[in-house]
């Protein structure tokens, strides 16, 4: 015996088929098809599907719309059609508990999943493009810091990388001359950092007595920190980029500037999350 499952979606039907796979391989059934509806937005699709319907078919539906789910209902009812509503006990649960009424949209999950997958990916561009790994990301990312060492660009880019920008990030050193792809960038898309050298000074001499060393070190050493201030201002002056003085702001706060600039500039979507 074959059994035929309609899975009818007002999205992409994913959810819809998975349900509906779970349920038919729980028979021991010799054949069976299953056929995914999705985008359905006009009860002229939805009649198309019940004219065509097979003997042995079972509908499974996932259309959060309600005229057009209870347009469905109406006529699979008069058909004497076989049908499962994954949605609607769901929905009127959740409703009875918190006394919201759902947004009845349909593709908020795919939406979701989306938003989920591009943070994933922009996580993982971070990390790649950290500290200057690889040069190639700067011109794939959305967006390119650059500043000395313990200007904040490392936990900036995860930062920003958690709200779906894809970041490389680049030291600046006065002995090491900066990548060639850093002037072949947009240069509206590379934010410069910089931080008051006593506060350089202090995080430095911290982190060197974190990793166990005398902060006597160069490292640490006010001139050198100097030094260093003013050959990354000249570099950032050459690039005619996005300055920002992160000396006392938080990581969000910093973010939240480097955001608010991109949406006035780009005027992206792909960003919002």
């Amino acid at each position: 015996m074959k059994v035929t499952a309609y899975v009818l979606s007002d999205s992409i039907g994913e959810t819809g088929e998975m349900m509906a796979r779970a349920i038919i391989t729980q028979f021991n059934l010799d054949r069976y098809d299953i056929r995914r509806e999705p985008f359905i937005s006009t009860k002229e699709q939805i009649d198309e599907i019940i004219n065509d319907a097979e003997d042995n078919a079972v509908y499974f539906i996932t259309i959060v719309i309600t005229e057009l789910r209870d347009y469905f209902i109406r006529k699979a009812k008069e058909r004497g059609l076989q049908y499962v509503d994954l949605m609607t006990d769901g929905l009127k649960a959740v409703e009875a508990i918190t006394d919201i009424r759902p947004k009845y949209e349909a593709g908020l999950l795919r939406k979701f999943d989306d938003n989920y997958f591009r943070r994933v990916e922009a996580v993982e561009f971070a990390v790649k493009y950290d500290d200057g790994k690889d040069p190639r990301g700067m011109k794939k990312a959305d967006i390119l810091l650059i500043g000395i060492s313990r200007t904040s660009k490392t936990p900036l880019s995860m930062y920003l990388a958690h709200n779906n920008y894809k970041v490389a990030n680049v030291p600046l050193v006065p002995e090491v001359p900066p990548p060639k792809e850093l002037f072949e960038v947009d240069h509206r898309r590379v934010i410069g950092l910089i931080a008051n050298p006593v506060k350089l000074n202090e995080i430095r001499q911290e982190r060197l007595r974190s990793l166990g060393l005398d902060n006597s070190a160069s490292y640490a050493n006010m001139e050198r920190i100097q030094e260093e201030i003013e050959y990354s201002r000249k570099l950032m002056d050459k690039l005619n980029c996005l300055v920002i003085d992160v000396s006392y702001k938080a990581i969000e706060e910093t973010a939240g500037i480097i955001m608010e600039y991109f949406t006035d500039i780009f005027k992206d979507e792909r960003y919002i999350s």
